[in-house]
């Protein structure tokens, strides 16, 4: 996670728009980053990343130097999207975890075939994680995608640690299960697709 120079902060806090300027400079890419993962199109994570940055502006003053301003800041951006999630009832997302056979991260130089792999196989983590609530979808990307502790994710979402943990479990059940489904039913397509190509009626 980026961090700061702790004058940008203080200066950004009198109203200096240059230090303020440096601060999004420095996180402007993990905070569009958690914005497109939890909405899944670019041009609405643009402005939910802009709009993350004037709230933050706004109140900062009120910033607590105690709290990590990481995690100070990527809250307003998930309770952002957590709202736009709850009106518009529509989102993608992306998420590596290095932890499930299925969310592997991509090759760093991947070949044409292996691009639309990986292109078809986010499509299906998409749709998977768009099923969980928007709350949970939060816990899941800043447990794996950002590496945040049950402590920062608890702090940022303001839950208990037992709720965090509870909604990971969750999520993960449920993510596991479907994902275990929808391969069932991709297997059973291919198997009747191979067998119609090779009957005589398609010779």
């Amino acid at each position: 996670m980026n961090t700061i120079e702790p004058e940008w902060l203080v200066k950004a806090q009198k109203g200096d728009a240059d230090a303020f300027a440096q601060i999004v400079e420095a996180f402007q890419r993990p905070v569009y980053n958690l914005c497109y993962r939890m909405l899944g199109d670019p041009y609405e994570a643009e402005d939910a990343a802009q709009e993350t940055f004037l709230r933050a502006f706004d109140n900062l003053k009120r910033y607590d130097s105690q709290r990590s301003f990481s995690t100070w800041l990527l809250s307003i951006a998930a309770h952002h999207c957590i709202d736009q999630i709850r009106k518009r009832r529509y989102s993608l997302l992306s998420l590596d975890n290095d932890e499930a056979p299925y969310l592997e991260p991509a090759d760093a130089n991947p070949g044409p075939e292996t691009l639309l792999g990986q292109r078809e196989e986010q499509k299906r983590i998409q749709q998977l994680l768009a099923t969980l609530s928007s709350q949970d979808r939060a816990v899941v990307i800043m447990f794996y995608w950002y590496d945040f502790s049950y402590d920062e994710i608890a702090d940022a979402l303001y839950m208990t640690m037992s709720a965090v943990k509870s909604r990971l479990h969750r999520a993960r059940l449920a993510l596991a299960r479907t994902w275990v489904v929808q391969e069932t039913q991709i297997i059973a397509a291919e198997r009747t697709s191979n067998e119609k190509a090779q009957s005589p009626a398609f010779q």
